[in-house]
């Protein structure tokens, strides 16, 4: 086989959406895993691609208003590569106001909105919608954005690898380190690390000092036929009807855990928060339980850039809870620096930032 263009190293959402839009850009792509597709965070159940409030703008919010105005098209074109469909939709989001003072504020966001989302979407407040599937709001009013999107975790990675293969790239699953034909120096031997969790304490250690740590999350997966439903946000959950006829509740955020992988009464908890503040859920039964560990760099913002000592090695880290609405500018700014030269990485995203 040729020498790979690009290796990447991690199966999750970064190292693929990585390797497909190197890919595409003409790139010959190695993907190696070393366990499974999605064997992290990137294998989970929720899948919500929600935007930071439309204020105090910075690079972070910037950034992840780009990459949520790119998802359509970005899954549209792995779906057509790959004939799976990945469960994007851009269905929009309802988030109850609590009081006068919630409404008040986000009466102010809606101008804000307005501006910084550049007419691509809207975040207004209306009256609480009725039906079984509308959260409870105190003021009966309720926010509603139109950006907040879905996206069904497994079944985009699945994507993905299929139309990484269909247009002639390398997926392997059970390799642990590059191949020995990869050089690690220039174009041809470029190596990008996207390996999650476990990619960070690497780095740490590798740099002698902490650039980011792995928080726990517990998720929950319902029954239930709301596929064409806003998501909500309500009682702290992220809940998030999906195109198979699921809907995913999450998560928990754990800094402190013994078994990354098993989930316990805080999810017991969880599950029923979800029932209490959607009356549709609470005769769904739950299906899946599910736990696992998210990548959180220093800054809390994606960790991006060449990796600091080794020459044609990069970092594509710390997607934490917005990895799956980060991906498609992720990996458009990973193919500029590495096949490109060209470094559009924003402030505060630099792996320096977070040493």
């Amino acid at each position: 086989m040729a020498t790979a263009d690009v290796t990447v190293m991690g199966g999750g959402i970064f190292g693929l959406a990585v390797a497909w839009t190197c890919l595409r850009r003409g790139a010959r792509v190695r993907l190696l895993e070393r366990d499974r597709i999605g064997a992290g965070s990137s294998g989970g159940l929720v899948g919500a691609l929600a935007p930071h409030v439309p204020e105090n703008w910075n690079p972070k919010k910037a950034f992840q208003l780009e990459s949520l105005l790119m998802a359509s098209a970005f899954w549209a074109e792995v779906e057509e590569a790959s004939g799976i469909a990945p469960g994007y939709a851009r269905t929009g989001r309802w988030q109850p106001l609590a009081d006068a003072a919630a409404v008040a504020l986000a009466r102010e966001r809606e101008a804000g909105a307005a501006e910084l989302w550049r007419g691509q979407a809207a975040w207004r407040v209306v009256p609480a919608p009725a039906g079984d599937w509308a959260p409870a709001s105190p003021t009966g009013f309720v926010i509603e954005d139109t950006l907040t999107a879905r996206l069904h975790p497994r079944d985009a990675a699945k994507a993905l690898v299929a139309a990484i293969r269909a247009r002639g790239g390398v997926v392997e699953v059970g390799a642990s380190e590059p191949p020995p034909e990869v050089s690690g120096q220039g174009r041809a031997g470029a190596v990008i690390w996207a390996t999650g969790a476990a990619g960070l304490s690497a780095l740490s250690e590798d740099l002698g000092r902490p650039v980011g740590t792995g928080i726990k999350g517990q998720a929950a997966l319902f029954a239930c036929e709301a596929r064409d439903r806003p998501q909500l946000f309500a009682g702290g959950l992220h809940i998030v009807p999906h195109h198979d006829g699921t809907v995913a509740v999450g998560s928990t955020s754990e800094r402190t855990f013994d078994a990354p992988e098993t989930t316990d009464a805080q999810l017991d908890t969880l599950i029923d928060t979800a029932r209490a503040v959607c009356p549709a859920l609470r005769g769904a039964p739950v299906i899946e339980r599910w736990a696992g560990v998210r990548p959180r760099a220093r800054t809390r913002a994606p960790m991006l850039g060449r990796w600091p000592g080794r020459a044609g090695h990069f970092i594509a880290n710390g997607g934490f809870k917005i990895g799956f609405g980060m991906a498609p500018k992720v990996a458009e700014v990973i193919a500029d620096l590495v096949l490109d030269g060209r470094d559009a990485i924003p402030p505060g995203f630099r792996v320096e930032d977070s040493l």
